[in-house]
Formats: C-alpha cells, structure tokens, sequence
C-alpha cells in the first residue's frame, strides 16, 4: 500500500510538472528575426515587404491551448519594401501614416475548431487588428508549436520553452483606410499577411 501511494505521488508530480498550467511567452525578439510579410499583388504591379520589430505578449497553456489569449504588436515603422521612395509613400500620410500610428496590433479574444496533434495546434483565431487607428474584428487561421525546453536553442544560455506562431490571411486596404483612392490595377485591395514568430518563456 505504501509503495503504491508513494508511485501515485510520483506520476501526479510529474503530470503536474509536464502541465504546470498557463505559460507567458514574451515575443520580443533577442535575435530580431521575428518578422510579418505583406503582399499587394496588383495586375500591373506586385508590392512586397516585411517587418521585424515585433512583441507581445501571449498566454498559452499546453493542456488548455483553446484558452489562449494575447497581443503581438508590430511597430509599423520598421515596415520595409525593396524601393526607397516606396518605402516613404508607405509610410506616409495616404499610407499607414507611421508618424502618427506607430503600431500595428492585434489582440487575441477567442479561438474555434481548436485541433492539438503533438506540439502542434490549430485554430482560427478571432480578435481586433488595429491598423492606422482603424480597429477591425478579424478572424485568421493560427498554427501553434509548443517546443518544450528548446529555448536554448534558439538563444544560446537560456532555458525555456519556445511558442512559435504562423498565420497567413488577408483584410481589406479600403477598410483601415489605407490609400483608399489607389487604383486597383496598381494597387490591390487585398494585402495578404504572413506571421512566423517565436515567443520565448524562460525558466524560472
């Protein structure tokens, strides 16, 4: 009876110790390669570009991922094409206005059809994307990958766990105001974005 009591104390302490419950993954990225990819692909011409300062804070639980919740934040002034005088229009006034709107946001509020295979989870995530002072509800498909002590590996000397976030969806140009009056064989209404990030939650 006791060598059965003291096994039962063991698995629940390591079942509470696989499960410790909510993580906080900070999304400020030390290696800076974080970044969010947009696409106009317009019939006359295709704009690309990319962003790499990007943080946020995300709550993720590995035994209740449906339950997570959060913001990633992108600061709009490092957003950046090929073209150096493209680059000014985009952020100018017509454009994201930087100046005034240094940050891009979206806050997490609920996810659905939640599917968890491994470390690998999906869902499709709805919350409010603000963009140029225009907050949206959205909803997007996420792809989530707990990597359980692999911290390490991607910052030498640290240990911890690591989330890594996808996401590739689209909005609307015209709904955050951004150069509405643009012609739409130059510039399409549609910027498809892609987020591939990594969050990292040190071991306390």
């Amino acid at each position: 009876m006791k060598q059965d009591i003291l096994t039962l104390l063991a698995l629940t302490s390591i079942g509470g110790a696989a499960f410790a419950g909510p993580l906080h993954f900070d999304f400020k990225d030390p290696k800076g390669v974080n970044n969010a990819v947009f696409k106009l692909d317009a019939p006359l011409e295709a704009i690309n570009g990319s962003a790499n300062g990007i943080s946020g804070m995300v709550v993720f639980d590995p035994a209740d991922p449906a339950a997570t919740t959060g913001t990633l934040v992108v600061d709009a002034k490092t957003l950046m094409v090929p073209n150096s005088v493209m680059k000014e229009h985009l952020h100018g006034e017509m454009w994201l206005n930087t100046a005034k709107h240094g940050a891009i946001t979206f806050e997490a509020k609920s996810l659905k059809n939640v599917k968890t295979s491994g470390d690998t989870t999906t869902a499709n995530v709805t919350g409010l994307l603000t963009l140029k002072g225009v907050t949206k509800e959205i909803t997007a498909p996420v792809k989530f990958s707990y990597l359980k002590d692999k911290l390490g590996q991607r910052v030498p000397k640290m240990k911890g766990d690591l989330l890594v976030i996808r996401s590739t969806f689209s909005i609307k140009r015209s709904d955050f105001g951004i150069n509405p009056g643009a012609p739409q064989d130059k510039v399409t209404d549609e910027i498809e974005l892609t987020l591939s990030v990594a969050g990292a939650a040190p071991a306390k």
